[in-house]
């Protein structure tokens, strides 16, 4: 192809949804629920169509997804020279403001240009020539992505990754992203009416995430996004939360449960309650694994935790004992309960005794993870 061939084709309102490796099938139905079109799942993410109104909207309420990012053009180039030249050819102002400084990225796959380095700085001098500023630091970020000699180039709309909600400030050891928590919750049926109980649940991610989809609250509304710095991205990442008189009110008060050995892992997990509006749908107490029971007046729900299996806490051998205890507790009082544990380990989610079901693997900070589901006979 020569460099006289026709120039760059803009990509038609597309937006790549990125998920947790594992996790695809999961965003993909909570796109479908959402109501976004032309969804389809792919490695790595799902493909929806949508322009930037509904990159916002998709940072703003989707919980699955990591991150937001919008094609806004495609071009084939076979060599440096072509990618600067085809470039430049591009309306940037349509998208990015001069005033707001960007990042460039680029990955090179099977293609004749496979120096990433340097296919970032040629579309970085192609901003540059046209009036925007390039710097390393910068919040907004251009992604080029280079495959079989096809250049993609994507805007990140999300920024900070989308488990980061906003209103979490404490975290415990080796934490289930916010993001992994809302799709395993997913997996196993939650629709939002039922009880849920995590019997480990260090920082609460599992509960509140749990509460706040019974809610129905907007789990972007704590936060900025990049698409607020896009050209038209307006200021629509700041989105109102009810407050916790009106969810006690609408929803009957506490049915999501987590508990903990640690004191200061449910100081944290109330206090990220609090600053979610969750605080009159969440209890966190103090209490052993052998001494859990089902609340009263609550049929039964949902068990779903992820427990320490010996990657990054916890000394494996020790913790037989624990998941022993653990399965022979849910055995003896939950009854009609599915349970989910969240592990790596096969060995210890035999030693539950539940005879429970692997589904996965899911990738969490490089491990793979598996969620170990069932019902206590």
């Amino acid at each position: 192809m020569s460099d006289d061939a026709p120039g760059p084709v803009t990509a038609p309102g597309g937006l790549f949804l990125v998920a947790q490796p594992g996790l695809e099938a999961a965003l993909a139905a909570e796109a479908a629920r959402a109501g976004f079109a032309g969804i389809k799942a792919v490695p790595g993410g799902v493909e929806v169509l949508g322009d930037l109104a509904e990159a916002a909207r998709a940072n703003r309420s989707l919980r699955t997804a990591v991150r937001v990012l919008w094609r806004v053009a495609s071009f084939r180039a076979l060599h440096l020279a072509q990618l600067d030249k085809r470039a430049r050819k591009l309306a940037w102002g349509d998208w990015l403001r001069p005033d707001v400084p960007v990042r460039v990225e680029a990955v090179c796959r099977s293609s004749k240009i496979y120096h990433d380095r340097a296919a970032a700085q040629r579309i970085a001098g192609a901003l540059t020539a046209a009036g925007f500023s390039v710097a390393a630091e910068a919040a907004v970020v251009l992604k080029a992505r280079i495959e079989d000699d096809l250049c993609t180039l994507s805007i990140d709309t999300t920024g900070e990754p989308l488990h980061r909600r906003g209103h979490k400030t404490f975290v415990g050891k080796a934490p289930l992203r916010e993001t992994m928590a809302a799709g395993f919750l997913w997996q196993m049926g939650f629709d939002g009416s039922q009880c849920v109980i995590d019997p480990m649940c260090g920082s609460g991610t599992i509960i509140l995430e749990a509460a706040e989809i019974a809610a129905d609250l907007v789990p972007g509304r704590s936060r900025d996004f990049a698409f607020a710095q896009l050209v038209g991205g307006g200021s629509e990442g700041l989105c109102p939360s009810r407050s916790p008189e009106d969810l006690e009110s609408k929803d009957g008060g506490a049915r999501f449960f987590g508990f903990d050995r640690d004191d200061g892992a449910i100081r944290g997990a109330r206090g990220n309650a609090e600053r979610a509006g969750l605080g009159a749908l969440c209890r966190f107490e103090r209490q052993a694994v052998s001494d859990l029971t089902p609340p009263e007046g609550v049929g039964p729900g949902i068990v779903l935790t992820n427990p320490p299996y010996g990657a990054r806490i916890g000394e494996r051998k020790l913790l037989f004992a624990v998941y022993g205890a653990l399965g022979s507790t849910l055995k003896a009082r939950f009854a009609g309960w599915r349970v989910g544990i969240v592990t790596s380990d096969k060995g210890l989610a035999q030693a539950t005794g539940l005879g429970l079901d692997a589904v996965g693997p899911v990738d969490h900070s490089g491990t793979k993870v598996w969620l170990w589901q069932g019902m206590v006979a």
